[in-house]
């Protein structure tokens, strides 16, 4: 009889814990459920200035590439070639609205 006490009391011991635990996780889990989806839902200040860094170098490169494409159309309508003079009014209208939305650096 004693020796089965000595092996159920362990075994009790065990069991408490992992009821205890079980408890712990269960009473929990709703805060950690709605910690998670308020993280997903909001953006970090360093995500949104990642966000914005990739936005505004997208811009840039696209400046670029017009800004060489008119000079190339500028070149052809200074030689006479009308279409040339159509095409780079054109591209400098774009890179105008372009310039007008990307955001000006402070100076340091």
């Amino acid at each position: 009889m004693v020796w089965r006490l000595a092996l159920i009391l362990p075994i009790f011991a065990l069991c408490s814990g992992c009821v205890v635990g079980t408890a712990l996780d269960v009473a929990t889990a709703p805060v950690k459920v709605v910690g998670k989806a308020a993280d997903l839902a909001t953006t970090s200040q360093s995500e949104a200035d990642e966000t914005r860094g990739r936005e505004i170098r997208r811009r840039e490169e696209r400046l670029g590439r017009l800004q060489r494409e008119y000079e190339e159309q500028a070149r052809d309508c200074e030689r006479g070639d009308d279409r040339a003079c159509r095409d780079a009014v054109a591209l400098r209208r774009e890179m105008d609205a372009m310039l007008a939305r990307v955001p000006l650096e402070a100076e340091d």
